[in-house]
């Protein structure tokens, strides 16, 4: 990570990690409470062939407010169906967070197929506000967006009997919305990587180095 963090102090540039997850009506199970010798139960309706694919950024630079930005797919479980998003989503989030935050990024993701594709890596050669680094393979760990991930399920998400796609999706916002509101949690999710961004030395550096 620290040839990514140099990149982004010689820019001035926000470091911007990202991550993908699917959501589905089955809700995620969590600790609640309940009656002694009797297990909770929480009742769900047939299942539905609607799913939800979230891709998420997590954006830090320093003496900035941290922020996330969002992208959600929606899509059929069908035979043939896409169910992920193609490198031109990638690329349409990428150019509106760079909108938004104003300032070049430095893109660090997973080795996912979509993320290495060549219209991907030619979009990146051509701008230079774009700058993409890959995170070393099964690293999830180095992830802040893991931890939103995390957040939602353990959350908002916990153990919800969804009545309809609508419902899922709304709850999904709403936390979404809430995370984007509460930075602190934003810079809680850096913090459990064991990365951190240095004042003095604007790179992320892992703790204990």
């Amino acid at each position: 990570m620290a040839a990514g963090g140099r990149t982004a102090a010689a820019l001035d540039a926000w470091i911007v990690f990202e991550d993908e997850a699917g959501f589905a009506m089955t809700p995620p199970r969590a600790r609640t409470w309940g009656r002694r010798g009797q297990t909770p139960v929480v009742r769900v309706r047939g299942r539905s062939r609607r799913r939800i694919s979230i891709a998420a950024m997590c954006c830090y630079r320093t003496g900035e407010r941290s922020r996330m930005i969002y992208r959600p797919r929606f899509h059929l479980l069908l035979r043939g169906a896409r169910k992920s998003f193609a490198w031109q989503d990638y690329r349409d989030l990428l150019v509106r967070a760079h909108l938004q935050l104003g300032a070049p990024i430095v893109v660090v993701w997973d080795n996912l197929n979509t993320h290495r594709a060549a219209g991907m890596r030619k979009y990146a050669a051509d701008h230079e506000w774009l700058t993409i680094f890959q995170l070393p393979s099964y690293s999830p760990d180095l992830n802040p967006v893991e931890g939103i991930w995390s957040w939602l399920r353990r959350g908002p998400m916990a153990n919800t009997a969804f009545t309809d796609p609508d419902h899922l999706t709304r709850t999904l916002r709403r936390g979404l919305a809430h995370i984007q509101h509460h930075p602190e949690l934003i810079d809680g999710c850096l913090t459990e990587t064991g990365l951190t961004l240095a004042s003095d030395h604007p790179k992320p550096i892992r703790k204990g180095q």
